[in-house]
């Protein structure tokens, strides 16, 4: 884990690229305190060695299926796998024997992806994680002060240019959404969570490749839960934040691989592009 010493930041954006019914806007003061972040999100090496102690089982397995993106299924079996899809997003489809071990299904597996992110993990799975090593999720206000890097309201964790000097910084979608991924950053899928440069405070795989979960609700109301020190985001609500976009974000339908962009889901949801990285608290100085 790389230690944070806190402080006021910006978070959100008043920047036109930004989604007001997401929440994103406006921005706001954000004070957070020191805490220690994952470097990088949870692998599939640090999960097998969860399940392996605990014998833990996901929710995915609990109920059978995960959603997985359809391009992704092999073909030669894409009927005998999916069951549904989603209506209004119908390359997500329902497949049994999607975990966490077994991303696109049954013959799939992770032996060669023990670096990459793990998915098919729901928040209360990432909760169980953490309950296990002594970690809790980050705060959506912890997340973006991470994300950042120490930039001021910049797009990227790098700054304003999707890709400077022309040089892919991020594993997102390149071609037409949903029909081809041209795979131009190298993937087509997750990757390994330091496939990419760093931020400058050291932290691998904060924009595209799997969406993390973060402690809080999802809102959109600026109120005192979203800002001032330490915000933790709305009291109740159905959803959990999300952030950092992931390898199916791409700008003519997802723009939300911005540090200040953010999605939800509901606590048992579980798809092939989520994940979370861990933190803890560290005293203050």
């Amino acid at each position: 884990m790389i230690h944070l010493p806190g402080g006021e930041f910006l978070m959100g954006t008043d920047g036109l690229e930004g989604f007001p019914l997401d929440g994103e806007t406006p921005a706001r003061k954000v004070t957070v305190s020191p805490f220690h972040i994952g470097r990088s999100p949870v692998t599939n090496q640090l999960f097998a060695e969860f399940v392996d102690v605990t014998g833990y089982k996901t929710e995915a397995e609990t109920y059978g299926w995960s959603f997985v993106f359809w391009s992704h299924i092999s073909k030669d079996r894409f009927s005998e796998m999916v069951e549904d899809t989603v209506a209004a997003a119908p390359w997500w489809c329902k497949v049994s024997g999607a975990y966490w071990n077994a991303p696109e299904g049954p013959g799939s597996d992770v032996g060669k992806r023990m670096n990459h992110p793990v998915v098919h993990v729901s928040w209360n799975d990432a909760q169980a994680y953490c309950h296990w090593s002594g970690t809790r999720l980050p705060t959506e206000a912890e997340w973006e002060y991470a994300a950042r890097g120490g930039l001021i309201q910049k797009l990227y964790p790098w700054g304003d240019k999707l890709r400077p000097n022309g040089e892919h910084r991020c594993n997102i979608w390149q071609g037409k959404f949903p029909e081809f991924d041209t795979g131009d950053d190298g993937f087509t899928g997750t990757c390994p969570v330091d496939a990419f440069p760093p931020n400058d405070f050291g932290l691998y795989s904060v924009t595209g490749n799997v969406w993390e979960w973060c402690q809080d609700w999802f809102g959109t109301a600026n109120d005192r839960n979203r800002s001032g020190a330490n915000p933790a985001g709305p009291e109740t609500g159905t959803g959990r934040v999300m952030k950092g976009g992931s390898f199916l974000c791409h700008k003519s339908y997802c723009n939300r691989y911005r540090v200040a962009a953010r999605s939800s889901n509901t606590p048992d949801s579980s798809t092939s592009n989520m994940g979370f990285r861990c933190v803890i608290d560290a005293p203050e100085n």
